[in-house]
């Protein structure tokens, strides 16, 4: 007997840093994409669309952006090597608003000579904003790499710090849905 394969569902959103990607097994959120970044990711053949799956993340994603959720309560799923999903479960533990470098991570994580394969993790995480890897910042305290770039890194760091131009600041708001399509 072959065992079936669960599918993967995805959708997108409108965030205020740009359209997001969402995608999961219809109970575990396994990715968080950033569609305009460099990289735009097209769901796979056999993805299924689908809002459903992803109502308690898309909830949580506006509470976020609205500056009243500090922290996620979502089933996650992402797929890394077991030392890529130590950086990221440390990731999970750096407060909200607060950043560290990418050497401290180490430390966290028991290896504090593995900074640069820290960041090759914390470059590789599929949850971004969700897991935190905008929070890691180089030692110099300048801002580094993000998958969705540093527009966006440093929006998501204005928001948790409530800096002009953050979450609690008119500029800063979730889009309006789309108006309804007109009948035919």
């Amino acid at each position: 007997m072959k065992a079936e394969r669960a599918s993967t569902y995805w959708h997108e959103i409108d965030s205020p840093v740009g359209r997001l990607l969402l995608a999961g097994d219809g109970v575990r959120l396994a990715r968080l994409h950033f569609q305009a970044g460099p990289r735009p990711l097209a769901p796979a053949a056999g993805w299924v669309a689908a809002r459903a799956p992803f109502a308690a993340a898309i909830a949580q994603l506006r509470e976020y952006f609205a500056g009243t959720r500090r922290a996620f309560e979502l089933a996650l799923a992402p797929e890394g090597t077991v030392f890529q999903r130590a950086v990221w479960r440390a990731l999970g533990s750096v407060p909200y608003g607060e950043t560290l470098c990418y050497g401290e991570l180490a430390r966290r994580i028991g290896n504090p000579r593995a900074a640069r394969a820290v960041g090759l993790a914390n470059g590789a995480n599929p949850l971004p904003i969700i897991v935190p890897c905008h929070r890691v910042i180089g030692a110099d305290g300048t801002l580094t790499g993000f998958g969705g770039g540093l527009d966006i890194k440093r929006a998501l760091l204005a928001l948790e710090d409530g800096a002009p131009g953050g979450g609690r600041q008119a500029s800063f708001r979730w889009p309006s849905p789309p108006p309804p399509a007109a009948a035919h």
